[in-house]
């Protein structure tokens, strides 16, 4: 959470808690990575939730080290692969499927990319002046406009491929926060687009009562 310790803290239990209840909702495996997302967004709002005591507290700040990588790899490793895999486990019409192979793929490749470039060059942090949460990446440039562009395909896109009942809006919901993060907070859009992005978080509870109802009508 972009705003404090406390925010970070607060949004991560109770991100953690939806995410026990929409797994619970999971009526087989391949709905598993689909039903986890709120928790694994709970889990990366702790880890920043830590960032913020390493940046604030002097007697914190050997974290820091530890857990901006550990933040930036939510952010930008789990989340590229995540999200269409979560996608392509549920999908059960098979031209729909072989398309999501390809941005499933897509997913692979950028969370490769970016892990290869997380583990390489250096990744800081620090607070900015309205209070938010700065990430400097120290990332050769010359990729990474296109590993950014890939990145959005894999994550936005992707739902809008699903067969699903509303699972565009899963698509649509993370690209409304991507443009408000990057209209309002341009300096700080990895922290601040993490936090809009949450909001999927209740998309993903509301879809998990409806899901089955999905299957069980197409099994008719």
């Amino acid at each position: 959470m972009c705003f404090s310790a406390t925010a970070s803290f607060t949004a991560g239990i109770a991100l953690s808690a939806v995410g026990c209840i929409t797994l619970k909702k999971s009526e087989s495996k391949s709905q598993l990575m689909f039903a986890g997302i709120p928790l694994v967004f709970g889990l990366q709002q702790l880890s920043e939730g830590v960032v913020w005591l390493s940046l604030t507290r002097p007697d914190f700040a050997y974290l820091k080290t530890t857990f901006v990588p550990v933040f930036m790899s939510f952010a930008q490793v789990i989340w590229p692969l995540w999200i269409p895999l979560s996608i392509l486990l549920m999908e059960r019409q098979t031209v729909r499927k072989k398309l999501l192979y390809l941005f499933t793929a897509i997913g692979f490749m950028v969370s490769v990319y970016l892990g290869y470039c997380l583990a390489m060059y250096p990744v800081d942090a620090k607070i900015g002046g309205e209070h938010h949460i700065i990430y400097d990446l120290k990332y050769p440039m010359g990729l990474i406009s296109k590993g950014v562009a890939l990145y959005l395909l894999s994550i936005i896109f992707t739902p809008f491929l699903s067969s699903i009942k509303r699972m565009w809006v899963v698509g649509l919901v993370t690209l409304i926060s991507f443009l408000a993060a990057k209209l309002f907070f341009a300096h700080y859009v990895i922290s601040v687009w993490c936090m809009f992005a949450a909001i999927i978080s209740v998309v993903v509870w509301y879809m998990m009562t409806h899901l089955n109802e999905h299957y069980r009508f197409h099994k008719k």
